[in-house]
């Protein structure tokens, strides 16, 4: 019997103005969190999509002065969260020293999130960050194309 490949996903988008604030970006996010049961079975990989939510729409406002699209999508083996700004140009993760007051956004992604990368599109630029859910294991890349399981997250 042939099993059935085709990919299944939901997903939602919102805009956000910079007036509106990222506390609604983090709200709306942790709604659907809610929606999809990882604020019951894993309550800290929630904050760390909703951190990496605040940090990637944060990064829209201030340093694309931009309109932030956040889009979040589920396919059953990630939770992909996609800031889109109107920047020209791609945002870099930078090495701020202790005093410094900012610039350590995409520092936290990196910490928090599975994978995440950098998209140049046509107006302007993407940034998604991929979490696994709570009870699947982590990959860990040993080569070229190459992963093996690592410890479960969450």
């Amino acid at each position: 019997m042939a099993q059935d490949s085709s990919l299944r996903a939901i997903g939602w988008a919102r805009p956000l103005p910079i007036s509106t604030g990222v506390r609604e970006a983090r709200d709306w996010t942790r709604t659907h969190m809610n929606a999809l049961g990882w604020e019951r079975r894993a309550p800290d990989l929630v904050d760390s999509v909703v951190l990496t939510v605040s940090e990637l729409v944060t990064n829209a406002h201030v340093h694309a002065h931009s309109t932030a699209q956040l889009i979040l999508t589920w396919d059953e083996e990630c939770l992909h969260v996609t800031v889109h700004d109107a920047s020209p140009q791609l945002p870099e993760q930078r090495h701020s020293d202790d005093g410094a007051r900012g610039g350590r956004g995409l520092l936290l992604v990196d910490a928090l999130a599975d994978d995440w990368q950098v998209r140049r599109c046509a107006r302007g630029n993407d940034v998604t960050a991929c979490f696994q859910p709570p009870t699947q294991a982590k990959a860990t890349q040993v080569g070229p194309g190459r992963y093996r399981p690592g410890p479960t997250k969450g």
